[in-house]
């Protein structure tokens, strides 16, 4: 359940529904996801996030692709329920296939757990791994 209710276009101020309008033309739908309709209840915050989301989400050095799939594997260690879903659907318009989600996973799940040793372990970063001592 959210912590604000979803504003529909009719609850939303005038702010947050041009964003809301810019968000279907951009997306080329009729459809505005919870999560904007929920962040609508601070236009100013709305407007600030979806012109983040546009920059940092276009295409760039990094694949569109690749992009969702970083989405992805930062909410499931964020345990953001609502982040991985969206994402994986953006990233399955964008080509993800079953194969590449599970290998994904399997790259999520080796992360975590060598992270965690590495962490527990106290493990020193190698100097040839480190860009500050490598530059010397």
């Amino acid at each position: 359940m959210a912590v604000f209710p979803l504003l529909t276009d009719k609850e939303a101020s005038a702010e947050a529904l041009a964003v809301f309008n810019e968000i279907r033309e951009r997306r080329g739908t009729d459809y505005v996801n919870n999560f904007w309709r929920v962040l609508a209840h601070d236009p100013t915050q709305l407007r600030a996030v979806w012109e983040k989301a546009q920059s940092v989400m276009a295409p760039g050095a990094l694949d569109p692709l690749v992009k969702e799939l970083i989405y992805i594997a930062v909410s499931v260690v964020n345990g953001c329920s609502y982040c991985i879903h969206s994402h994986s659907a953006a990233a399955r318009v964008k080509g993800l296939t079953p194969q590449m989600h599970a290998e994904l996973l399997d790259v999520i799940a080796l992360a975590s757990q060598t992270n965690a040793l590495a962490v527990a372990l106290g493990v020193p970063v190698d100097a040839r791994f480190d860009a500050a001592q490598a530059a010397d």
